[in-house]
């Protein structure tokens, strides 16, 4: 599955213009929220980080129907997927608001339970059962709140499968592009080094979003809930 999702996104580079969309937004933002944050010590820099996941949640959730669509040998077009997408926006970025909104409660609630190692288990345990969550709402097509339990019951029918999921998103997601640019931008000016971290993090994205509708679609079609 991981090997495939690399051609397959090569045939279809349509699943990576919601997730460069996604990266263009952050981009944006992250230049021009210190003109509104700064004057105010900072205040208010969460509402930005609120508005760039939920970009990211919406921009992936698309990207993961146009992947399910390849994988299932449909038309697979940017239009199909967005319009798709477009009619469950309100699913998507609901869980997309649950996913963190819970992963931020298992880490406060862990800060008064003990020290900071507790706080980290527990907010990737809780991510870990939430990992289906965007392809729950936009491929199963779940309203928010019925797409974290999906998640849940997809998780606890395929633990192994989801374990290798995560640990391919963390390396890919979060390590690969700081390696990538810690070996290869610091030649680059301010601005080129940003629009290639975005360009990277956008490729990413869009290839994660084929095993991410694989793995969900198999466990979804076999029927477990």
């Amino acid at each position: 599955m991981y090997v495939k999702a690399v051609p397959l996104l090569l045939r279809h580079p349509t699943v990576l213009v919601m997730p460069l969309l996604a990266a263009v937004v952050d981009l944006l933002i992250s230049q021009i929220s210190p003109y509104f944050t700064d004057p105010l010590g900072g205040l208010g820099g969460f509402i930005f980080g609120i508005i760039v996941q939920l970009v990211y949640g919406f921009c992936f959730g698309v990207a993961v129907i146009g992947a399910n669509n390849v994988w299932r040998s449909r038309r697979a077009t940017f239009d199909e997927a967005w319009e798709e997408g477009r009619s469950k926006a309100g699913g998507i970025l609901i869980a997309t608001i649950g996913f963190y909104f819970l992963v931020y409660a298992a880490g406060y609630i862990a800060s008064f339970l003990g020290g900071g190692i507790l706080q980290i288990v527990l907010q990737l345990l809780v991510a870990f059962f939430l990992i289906y969550t965007i392809p729950a709402a936009a491929i199963g097509g779940m309203p928010g709140n019925f797409a974290i339990g999906a998640s849940f019951r997809a998780v606890r029918e395929n633990v192994l499968g989801a374990a290798v999921l995560a640990i391919a998103f963390v390396l890919l997601w979060i390590e690969a592009p700081n390696l990538i640019m810690l070996h290869f931008g610091y030649s680059l000016s301010v601005v080129a080094y940003q629009l290639v971290l975005a360009a990277i993090r956008a490729i990413v994205l869009g290839y994660l979003a084929f095993p991410f509708a694989k793995q969900y679609d198999d466990v979804a079609f076999r029927g477990y809930w």
